[in-house]
This record gives structure tokens, C-alpha cells and sequence, in this order.
């Protein structure tokens, strides 16, 4: 059984490195972050494009090796185009 999330690691406008995770929930992606290891993780209300990117990305890999579904990335595709029109998803 694949894992529930999925996460990475990336530095704000500021520098400072934060680890983002996400997992999807119904038909929805909700993202989670945190600065520390042992910090609580904090809900993004409005993550940023690079983040659902890096997920867009993620999400592929995935689909190539048969943990998740193709549909899955047809999705997450539609979700960002509505959410972000200039993204270049290809």
C-alpha cells in the first residue's frame, strides 16, 4: 500500500529551509508545512505554484511506477491549470 503523503524540502524567499508535505483527501490535495523536524506541521491554506509543481511532479513519478493512478494525474493537472492559468505543466 503506497504511502498516504507525499513530501519534500525547499527554501522560502528568505532562505530558510521548510519541508512541505502532501496528501490528498477526497478529491482534494491538502498541504502541510514545517520548519523543524519535531515542530507540529501547520496547514497552507494557499500553497504556492511551486509547491503544487513539485507535487505535479511527484505525483508522475509515481504513476510510472504503478503506486498511484494515471487518473490521479489527469486530476491534479485540471486542479492546477484552474488554480494557476499561466503554469506550464508539460
Amino acid at each position: 500500500m503506497p504511502k498516504k503523503e507525499i513530501s519534500w524540502k525547499r527554501r522560502t524567499e528568505a532562505g530558510e529551509r521548510i519541508e512541505v508535505q502532501a496528501e490528498r483527501e477526497g478529491d482534494r490535495w491538502i498541504f502541510h508545512a514545517r520548519e523543524r523536524r519535531y515542530e507540529q506541521w501547520r496547514v497552507v491554506p494557499e500553497p504556492p505554484l511551486e509547491d503544487w509543481l513539485e507535487l505535479f511532479d511527484a505525483v508522475s513519478r509515481r504513476t510510472g511506477r504503478q503506486l498511484l493512478r494515471l487518473e490521479e494525474v489527469d486530476h491534479l493537472r485540471k486542479i492546477i491549470r484552474e488554480r494557476f492559468p499561466e503554469a506550464d505543466l508539460e
